[in-house]
């Protein structure tokens, strides 16, 4: 699994065409992946920072967002068919996600197989 972090504020200060140059290159490296058969699933996740539920001892507390302090926070998400990590590290390097002049980070994490 892919695990796309980065600041949203990236995304907002591009112009329309920049946006839409980037969006066609996530849309071809992830047709590239269908195509080679390497592609499960995927999705862009809304830019709210989301809820965060945990048990503080007696209830169960609701917090906005994972980490109110960080400005990067979790944008989407590749599930992708790789024998290891080694082979998933390739797959992620082709991501538009970690071009030049981006702030964004993947992390690459294995699906327990159950």
């Amino acid at each position: 699994m892919l695990l796309m972090h980065s600041d949203p504020a990236e995304f907002t200060a591009l112009s329309p065409a920049e946006m839409q140059e980037i969006i066609g290159k996530y849309r071809a490296w992830s047709q590239g992946l269908r195509d080679g058969g390497k592609m499960i699933s995927g999705e862009k996740l809304r830019d709210d920072a989301g809820k965060v539920l945990r048990h503080g001892g007696a209830a169960v507390t609701v917090k906005d967002g994972p980490y109110p302090e960080s400005k990067e926070m979790l944008g989407g998400y590749f599930v992708v068919e790789a024998p290891d990590y080694a082979a998933a590290v390739e797959i992620a390097k082709g991501c538009p996600h970690v071009r030049p002049g981006s702030t964004g980070a993947i992390e690459i994490r294995q699906i327990h197989e159950t």
